[in-house]
C-alpha cells in the first residue's frame, strides 16, 4: 500500500502543482508552458506510472485512474472549470497509463 500512497502524492504534486504554477507564474509564456505540460510532461508521467503499476497489477491497478483524475481536477481548478477538452486529455492519459500497465504486466508474465 505504501507504493500507491507515494505515487499518489507524487501525482498530486505534478498533476495539480504544475497547472497551479503555470496559471500563477507563467505570464506571457503561459501557452508554451501549457503545451509542454499537456503534450510532454503529463503523458510521460502517465506512462511511467502505468509501467510502475504493471509491476504489481493486483495492488496498484488504480494508479493510472488516480493520475488521470488528478489531472482533470488540476486542469479544471486552475484553467477552466467544466472545459470538455480536458476530458479528452484525461481519457488519453488514462489510456496511456492503462496500456503501459498492461504491457508491463504482459511482458512480466511472459518472462516468468
Amino acid at each position: 500500500m505504501k507504493p500507491l500512497i507515494f505515487w499518489s502524492i507524487l501525482a498530486m504534486l505534478l498533476m495539480i502543482g504544475c497547472p497551479w504554477l503555470a496559471a500563477t507564474f507563467a505570464g506571457s509564456a503561459g501557452m508554451a508552458v501549457c503545451l509542454l505540460l499537456f503534450f510532454g510532461v503529463n503523458p510521460i508521467f502517465s506512462a511511467v506510472c502505468g509501467v510502475f503499476a504493471g509491476k504489481d497489477i493486483k495492488r496498484l491497478w488504480p494508479l493510472p485512474i488516480v493520475v488521470a483524475g488528478l489531472f482533470l481536477a488540476g486542469a479544471w481548478l486552475f484553467f477552466a472549470m467544466g472545459e470538455t477538452a480536458f476530458l479528452l486529455y484525461c481519457v488519453c492519459y488514462l489510456m496511456i497509463g492503462m496500456i503501459a500497465m498492461l504491457m508491463r504486466s504482459f511482458l512480466k508474465g511472459r518472462r516468468a
